[in-house]
C-alpha cells in the first residue's frame, strides 16, 4: 500500500520522481522519500514524515542532481510513521537504496541472522532488512546486484515490489515484484518505473506490467531485460496504455472525491458505451458470450470482494439472483481465502476489485482457480493483476479514481452488475421479453437522473453543516437499499471520521433502536417501492423516540414529507437500479460534513486506496 517510482534516462529525475510522487499519493501519505545518484556519483537519500509537499520542502538547498532515482510514499506497515521508517532505506555501507511495497513475512527471522554477523538497523521496517540482505549476498559472493537481487529474493516470503539502486553502477535501477503491481514504461532513451501507469502516461504511453517473480533490469541506453528469480529470460509484451491527463487533475473542483462525484453521468455513459446498442433495447458483454456455455451451466456464483467493492457485491447478488435465478453468495475475499471454502468447477466466482490488486481478492482468486472454479473479474485499472489472471470478466471503464473514498468507481461496478445480470438472463430466458426491454431502456436513463441528483449539491452543502456536531450516525436501508446505507455509512466513516453503522432497517428493532435519541441523526432510504411501508413503519418509530431523520425519497412523496426533518427528491427509479441514484446524495452528505469538519477529504488518515498488502 505504498507508491515506487523510478526513472533512468537524460532528464533531471527529481521533478519526474516527485510528480510521479503526488500522483501515487493516494496509495500512501504518512512518509516519502527519495534517492538519487547525483551528477558527482553520490547516493543521495532524503526522506522525511509527511507528505510529498513535506519532502519537496525538506529537500529544498539539497543537491538534487542526477538522470537515475528512486521515489516512495508510505502507508505504514512495519514501523510506526517517522522519517527513520521512510523509505528508501540504506544498505549498511551507504552504497545500496531500496524502496518496497509489500510485507516480507519472515523479516525477523532474516534480522537475527544479519544481526548475528553485525548488521546494525536503524529502522524498525521490514524493507530495510531486505536491503541489508542484498548487500551481505552480494559482498559475501563478490556477484553484481542483480544476481544478490535473486539470491535474496529466493530467501523471502511475502509480498513485493522493490526497486534498487547501487552507487557504483548508476546507469542501473533493478526492480521486482510479486503480489505487487510494478509496472516499467519506454521511453525514448529513457525508462520510467511505477506502482501504476499513473505516473508514466505524461512521458509515454508504452507499458510492461511485470508478472510474480519477475526482475526487471533497467539500464541506461540498452533494451529492457526481464529475468526471473533463477536468471531465466522472460519473454514481455509491450502494451498500450489509454489515459487521459485531465482525468489526473482536480479540473477546478477543491476536490478529487468532488470531481469524481460529479463526473459519474459521463462514467456510466462510458461505462455502457459499446454494451449498450443504440436503440437502448439490447445488452450484451462478450465476455459473457465469449463463455456462455461455461457461465450458463454454473451452479453456483461466488462474489469475492472488499470494502466498497463487497457492498456493490451484495447487490450484484440480488441482481443475478432475482434476473437469472442463479443462487449466490458474497464473500469478504480477506475471509474467503482462509476458511477452506467449499468450492468447485461448477462455481462461478466473481472478484470485484477498484484497482485490481487488492491483495485478499487476488488470493481469494488464486485459491478459487485452484479449485477449478471459472473466475470473472470485475475491474477499472487496465493491466492490472486481477484481469490478468481471471478467466474473462469486465472494465468498469471509469477513469482513474484518486479519492481514497470510492465514489464512481462503485456506481461504475453496480452497473456493470446490472449488465452481467441482464446479458445473464437473456441467454437463460429468465427474464420475458418486456422486463428486459424495460431494464435496458431504465438503465440507459440512469446517466441523465444522476445529473438531476447532482444538482442537490448546494442543497447538501447547506444541510451538512447541521450535522458537524454528531458522533454517530445510522443508516438504514431494505432490499436492494442496505447495500446502499452500508456505503453511505463507509463514506461518512472514512472521511469525516464520524461513527457510522448501516443496518437493514428491519433490525433495527433488534438492537440498534437503543441508540435513537434527539442527538442521533438517521439517514434512511425510503423510496417508493416494494417496501415502502414497510420503512415507513421504521420510521414511524424512529420518530417515536425524537430522532433526527434524513429520508430519501421517490419525488412527490407527501407522507414521509411530514413525518422526516428532511428530505431529499430523487427520481423515480426501479428498484433494482435504484443503489445507482440513492448512493450519489449519500457521498455528497459525506463529503460536505467533512469539509465542514475541516478534514483532508481526498487522503482520509489511515486509509490509503489499493489495499495491496493483508
Amino acid at each position: 500500500m505504498c507508491g515506487i517510482v523510478g526513472y533512468i534516462g537524460k532528464k533531471q529525475a527529481y521533478p519526474i520522481l516527485i510528480k510521479g510522487l503526488k500522483r501515487l499519493e493516494y496509495r500512501g501519505y504518512d512518509s516519502a522519500g527519495v534517492a538519487l545518484i547525483s551528477d558527482n556519483k553520490q547516493l543521495n537519500v532524503y526522506k522525511t514524515k509527511g507528505k510529498v509537499a513535506d519532502l519537496e520542502a525538506f529537500a529544498t538547498h539539497k543537491d538534487i542532481s542526477g538522470t537515475v532515482g528512486i521515489a516512495h510514499t508510505r502507508w505504514a506497515t512495519h514501523g510506526e510513521p517517522c522519517s527513520l521508517n521512510a523509505h528508501p532505506h540504506f544498505s549498511s555501507s551507504e552504497r545500496l537504496a531500496l524502496i518496497h511495497n509489500g510485507i516480507i513475512e519472515n523479516y525477523a527471522t532474516l534480522k537475527e541472522k544479519l544481526q548475528a554477523k553485525g548488521y546494525v538497523f536503524k529502522s524498525s521496517t521490514d524493507t530495510e532488512v531486505l536491503v541489508q540482505l542484498i548487500e551481505y549476498i552480494q559482498n559475501s559472493n563478490h556477484i553484481d546486484l542483480l544476481t544478490a537481487v535473486q539470491l535474496a529474493l529466493q530467501e523471502v516470503i511475502g509480498a513485493y515490489a522493490i526497486a534498487v539502486l547501487d552507487r557504483d553502477n548508476p546507469d542501473e535501477i533493478v526492480a521486482a515484484r510479486k503480489s505487487s503491481p510494478l509496472v516499467v514504461g519506454i521511453g525514448t532513451n529513457e525508462f520510467f518505473l511505477a506502482s501504476d501507469a499513473t505516473p508514466i502516461v505524461e512521458y509515454t504511453d508504452q507499458v510492461v506490467y511485470l508478472e510474480d517473480e519477475e526482475i526487471a533490469l533497467i539500464r541506461r541506453d540498452k533494451p529492457l531485460r526481464i529475468v526471473n528469480l533463477n536468471n531465466v529470460e522472460c519473454s514481455h509484451e509491450v502494451k498500450t496504455v489509454a489515459l487521459n491527463l485531465g482525468q489526473l487533475e482536480k479540473g477546478g473542483y477543491p476536490h478529487f472525491m468532488l470531481k469524481e462525484i460529479f463526473e459519474q453521468p459521463d462514467c456510466i455513459c462510458d461505462c455502457m458505451r459499446g454494451r449498450i446498442n443504440v436503440n437502448e433495447n439490447h445488452v450484451i458483454l462478450f465476455s459473457v458470450i465469449d463463455h456462455k456455455e461455461r457461465l450458463l451451466r454454473a451452479k453456483r456464483f461466488i462474489i469475492v470482494a472488499c470494502g466498497t467493492s463487497w457492498h456493490a457485491g451484495l447487490i450484484g447478488k440480488q441482481l443475478i439472483e432475482s434476473f437469472c435465478r442463479i443462487p449466490v453468495e458474497v464473500e469478504y475475499a480477506s475471509e474467503f481465502r482462509y476458511r477452506n471454502p467449499v468450492i468447485d468447477e461448477n462455481d462461478v466466482v466473481i472478484a470485484i476489485s477498484q484497482s485490481g490488486e487488492t491483495a485478499d481478492t487476488l488470493a481469494a482468486v488464486e485459491l478459487a482457480k485452484s479449485r477449478g472454479a471459472f473466475i470473472f473479474g470485475i475491474c477499472n485499472v487496465i493491466g492490472s493483476s486481477i484481469p490478468r489472471i481471471t478467466d474473462t470478466g469486465a472494465y468498469i471503464h471509469v477513469g482513474p479514481e484518486i479519492g481514497v473514498a470510492s465514489t464512481k468507481a462503485f456506481t461504475g461496478q453496480v452497473t456493470v452488475l446490472v449488465m452481467l445480470a441482464l446479458t445473464l438472463a437473456k441467454e437463460r430466458g429468465t427474464l420475458s421479453e418486456a422486463e428486459y426491454l424495460s431494464m435496458v431502456r431504465e438503465l440507459s436513463a440512469i446517466p441523465s437522473k444522476m445529473k438531476e441528483v447532482l444538482q442537490l449539491n448546494d442543497r447538501i452543502a447547506q444541510l451538512s453543516k447541521i450535522f458537524t456536531y454528531a458522533h454517530n450516525f445510522i443508516y438504514l436501508g431494505r432490499g436492494y437499499s442496505y447495500p446502499v446505507a452500508l456505503e453511505g455509512a463507509l463514506k461518512l466513516k472514512e472521511i469525516s471520521y464520524i461513527h457510522a453503522e448501516g443496518y437493514p432497517a428491519a433490525e433495527m428493532k433488534h438492537g440498534p433502536i437503543a441508540l435513537i435519541d434527539a442527538e442521533m441523526p438517521v439517514v434512511v432510504i425510503a423510496t417508493r417501492n416494494g417496501l415502502y411501508e414497510k420503512v415507513l413503519s421504521n420510521i414511524q418509530e424512529i420518530k417515536a423516540r425524537k430522532g433526527r431523520v434524513i429520508a430519501l425519497v421517490t419525488r412527490g412523496d407527501t407522507v414521509i414529507s411530514r413525518i422526516a426533518d428532511t428530505c431529499i427528491e430523487l427520481p423515480e427509479t426501479p428498484e433494482c437500479l435504484e443503489p445507482l441514484i440513492t448512493t450519489v446524495p449519500l457521498q455528497m452528505l459525506a463529503y460536505h460534513i467533512a469539509v465542514c469538519k475541516g478534514m483532508d477529504v481526498d487522503q482520509p488518515r489511515n486509509l490509503a486506496k489499493s489495499v495491496t498488502v493483508e
